[in-house]
């Protein structure tokens, strides 16, 4: 069997750190015989400081040429200067959109162990199970025209363009509903049909692809009620479809559910299945550094690796477990402890899922 390659880019503030623990799992798999072969190449701020681009064309080349990519975080105070064209954050919407990477799959998920960290009541929480299927590739972000200018008075104003096309939508659509296939066939359609006339299309392209899947109920609502509804009733929702922006709110909203954003991996797919695996949290440069940060979701994020891109659910389910037995010891960084628990640190954190991984060989 080939090597599986991977790109490995650990970009800036505590991504460095977090993939590091996410390398150490990788390479207990190596050390057991699974055949990987691993590149690292900056991206964001660490990109610019390399080649004065947030997306280097060596970067993009190792992530072309990988069958999928592990990636930190990006952003940092010191980059906010610089023109938006360089910052960090273009590193990441470049390699999605060179790389078509359109699927967004959030997963938030409530351990046992951590219904007392959510900001919810645990009655209201524990046994939460959802997925954001998330469109990456259009809407507001890169959508056209957009910009700065002077308005007829002589005031700045900025301007960006909501933009989705129905293939677009009806490609994502597609995701949700395989998605909700396989679990418990509920997919819910999230916009803001009743003033936007992309949410409009949204709908109306999102009902007709629900006619290929009969055996998955779909229902629709207002991204508003949406946000309401994660805090009021959670488990009502099993999959959830919806646009770029709604996309990114709504998922980080739900980190919260699950007790921290530190505990919520994504896969950023194409349409073959390749991936680009990373937490859903930001480059925390307050804490880089100084081993407080949790890599339980970036070790998620290989996890998820393993199981979409490369169609190995034995090795994910192993990774899954060992963070599991983790947690059920009582391991906790800093942001999923309780008042009063011991914790520790990213190192031992890591140490401690590796060596979860090795005892369930």
């Amino acid at each position: 069997m080939a090597d599986l390659k991977i790109a490995i880019l650990p970009g800036d503030g505590i991504g460095p750190e977090i993939v590091g623990e996410a390398v150490k799992v990788l390479d207990v798999l190596r050390r057991e015989g699974l055949a990987v072969e691993t590149k690292t190449a900056p991206i964001g701020g660490a990109g610019y400081d390399a080649a004065q681009q947030p997306l280097p064309d060596a970067t993009l080349k190792i992530a072309r040429e990988a069958d999928a990519i592990l990636m930190g975080a990006v952003g940092g105070p010191r980059y906010d200067s610089l023109p938006r064209a360089l910052r960090p954050e273009q590193g990441l919407l470049g390699i999605r959109k060179a790389l078509s990477l359109f699927a967004n799959l959030r997963p938030a998920l409530l351990y046992p162990e951590l219904a007392a960290s959510s900001t919810l009541k645990p009655e209201i929480v524990a046994g939460l199970d959802i997925v954001i299927v998330r469109e990456l590739t259009g809407d507001i972000y890169f959508g056209a025209p957009r910009g700065r200018r002077k308005n007829a008075a002589g005031d700045d104003e900025g301007f960006d363009t909501m933009h989705y096309s129905a293939p677009e939508i009806t490609r994502i659509a597609r995701v949700g509903f395989e998605t909700a296939r396989k679990r418990a066939k509920r997919l819910c359609s999230v916009d803001k049909a009743n003033v936007l006339d992309t949410s409009i299309l949204w709908r109306e392209v999102v009902t007709a692809t629900a006619k290929d899947y009969p055996d998955v109920g779909l229902t629709h609502m207002y991204v508003d009620n949406a946000a309401m509804q994660l805090v009021r009733d959670p488990k009502q929702f099993d999959v959830i479809v919806t646009g770029n922006l709604f996309g990114d709110i709504l998922s980080d909203e739900a980190s919260m559910l699950a007790g921290s954003i530190g505990m919520l991996p994504s896969a950023s797919l194409d349409a073959n299945g390749k991936g680009l695996y990373e937490p859903i949290h930001g480059s925390a440069p307050d804490i880089a550094g100084q081993d407080k940060a949790n890599p339980l979701a970036t070790i998620l994020s290989l996890a998820m690796m393993f199981r979409y891109t490369f169609a190995r659910a034995d090795i994910a389910d192993r990774i899954d477990g060992a963070v599991r037995a983790v947690l059920a010891a009582g391991r906790r960084t800093g942001d999923i402890a309780l008042p009063g628990e011991a914790t520790i640190g990213t190192r031992a954190m890591g140490d401690a899922v590796a060596a979860a991984l090795q005892r369930r060989a």
